[in-house]
């Protein structure tokens, strides 16, 4: 059930995205993708095209352009896919649905970044780098490391791209924990099939003009979908609430916790009780990245905002050394002026030690005598 669920999901992914890269893609530049060689890998066939899933009922003919061929090395053989998108962020939405159907077989199937910008081994090696989603399958059931050397060797001759993964996953609960298992829909139309039980989720209309991620933290299934504008947001918000306290009043399965966090929808479900939901919640932050794709029209306020704050620093800094330069030189002044005050009291004080005269000089003439020094006395009359 879970697998057919994924398979839907994939279906209404592809749908979205498939045909635009059609449009701009010409099979002569995929399939120098599929060079004769690859590292010590020789290519044994022609290319061929190749389905996502092999599942064209589903997909309903909308699956990415992709071409296969198999490669060998002696006795060993590998097939190797590429399927190309429209954005990386479609590239790497694959493959995380491919993941969680891998999940249900291998439990601990896990996107890592070994191999291009985020990848995972089942019985295969997946990995996504820029528009390209890459898939390598065993044939001969070679020695890992042969397969391993052909998906690096495979991945160095694709360009990488924004070589990032969606900021979206990165702003789940414990998200060094959750971009493992994280399954992301890129400008998606509905969800439903993702908690089929949970009705609310019938209510949100994007027009295909949002993204969503969800990932089984352990502790709850949490559902954050990002709207693209803030109607949007604000729209869906009103239903969402609208929607759950009908679903109270009917006894109805409904989320455990929900809350809007700027332009998110934060859903929880399965979870133990309130607190353990809200807890999720919180850690989810809402951030805002605005690129203008023509001129800035607020880019004179910028200006002349840094120009204000940028000529404020020069004052403040103009001050604050003219004011340590000041101090300084009160504090020099005051030291020499003390040192000159104690030398000049150190000298008064000595000439007062040695003179009855206060200080100053005093003719002794009581103690001149001629036999002291006859030439300095008066004669008489002379």
């Amino acid at each position: 059930m879970r697998l057919l669920k994924s398979i839907l999901l994939l279906g209404i992914l592809l749908a979205l995205s498939g045909a635009t890269a059609f449009g701009e893609t010409s099979n002569a530049e995929l399939l120098q993708l599929l060079p004769e060689r690859v590292g010590s890998f020789h290519r044994a066939e022609t290319p061929r095209a190749a389905e996502l899933l092999g599942q064209r009922d589903v997909l309903q003919n909308l699956q990415p352009l992709g071409f296969q061929a198999e490669y060998t090395s002696g006795a060993q053989r590998f097939l190797v896919e590429i399927f190309r998108f429209h954005q990386d962020s479609e590239a790497y939405s694959a493959l995380s649905i491919l993941a969680d159907i891998a999940r249900q077989n291998q439990r601990y199937v896990e996107l890592k970044n070994e191999y291009g910008t985020a990848s995972f081994t089942s019985d295969q090696i997946s990995f996504f780098r820029g528009l390209e989603l890459v898939r390598i399958t065993n044939v001969t059931k070679s020695s890992f490391a042969s397969i391993d050397s052909l998906a690096k060797a495979v991945a160095e001759t694709i360009d990488k791209g924004e070589a990032d993964i969606p900021a979206l996953v990165k702003h789940l609960p414990n998200p060094d924990q959750s971009i493992k298992t994280a399954t992301f829909f890129t400008r998606f139309s509905s969800l439903q099939a993702l908690a089929p039980s949970q009705s609310v989720l019938s209510v949100i209309e994007t027009g295909g003009d949002a993204d969503a991620a969800f990932v089984d933290s352990g502790s709850g299934k949490v559902l954050l979908i990002e709207y693209n504008t803030p109607q949007l947001a604000t729209e869906n918000d009103a239903r969402v609430i609208a929607k759950i306290q009908e679903l109270w009043k009917l006894g109805q399965p409904a989320p455990i916790g929900y809350r809007r966090v700027g332009n998110y929808s934060v859903f929880v479900f399965d979870s133990a009780d309130n607190v353990a939901a809200k807890q999720l919640i919180d850690q989810v932050k809402y951030e805002q990245v605005v690129q203008w794709l023509g001129e800035n029209p607020n880019i004179l306020k910028q200006a002349e905002k840094q120009y204000v704050e940028t000529t404020l620093g020069v004052f403040v800094a103009v001050l604050k050394a003219s004011g340590f330069a000041l101090i300084g030189c009160l504090g020099l002044g005051g030291l020499i002026g003390a040192l000159l005050f104690s030398r000049r009291r150190a000298q008064q004080k000595t000439r007062e030690a040695f003179s009855d005269a206060g200080g100053m000089l005093r003719l002794n003439i009581d103690e001149l005598t001629p036999q002291t020094d006859p030439a300095r006395l008066l004669g008489s009359g002379e």
